[in-house]
């Protein structure tokens, strides 16, 4: 019984670089040429760590509905791919470009959805701190996220990071 849970925890433990392990931990790529729900997120996932911008936006719908949590200067449910981009533009402005996600802990694909923990750090001048955990929940459709709910370990925090 530990050995079996031991490989399935195995098959879903994501390792920094962005790639799956398999039950023997060795870094398991995916063919680039496959566009399921799983690369499409490790790749706007690991593009994201990278800074390269246009990749990770290329993943993403034109009509993306991105949901995110709170009651604060971003929060808010976006309806396009322009609106997601100004979101992401006021949070670098508001954590003086420090929002960095430090490092993908869990990733499970169910079809056409994928879910994943990412731990979220940022700085302000003032001193407040943004260190927190999401639980993303992605839908992939040809290709492309067309929907992201985003539910935090710490609204509170995300709440007074972010401000009204």
């Amino acid at each position: 019984m530990k050995k079996a849970f031991v490989m399935v925890f195995g098959m879903f433990t994501v390792l920094s670089d962005g790639f799956l392990a398999n039950a023997q931990g060795e870094s398991t790529t995916l063919d680039p040429e496959i566009n399921t729900p799983s690369h499409v997120v490790k790749t706007f996932l690991t593009a994201y760590m990278a800074g390269d911008h246009e990749k990770f936006v290329s993943l993403v719908d034109p009509d993306v509905v991105w949901v995110q949590p709170g009651d604060n200067r971003v929060s808010g449910v976006k309806k396009s791919k322009t609106e997601l981009l100004q979101m992401g533009a006021k949070m670098a402005e508001l954590s003086t470009r420090t929002l960095k996600l430090k490092d993908v802990q869990y990733f499970a694909p169910n079809g056409n959805t994928v879910v994943c923990i990412l731990h979220w750090t940022a700085a302000q001048p003032t001193g407040s701190i943004l260190d927190v955990r999401n639980v993303d929940v992605y839908t992939v459709e040809n290709g492309k996220i067309i929907l992201a709910r985003i539910y935090s370990e710490d609204i509170d925090q995300e709440n007074a990071f972010w401000g009204k």
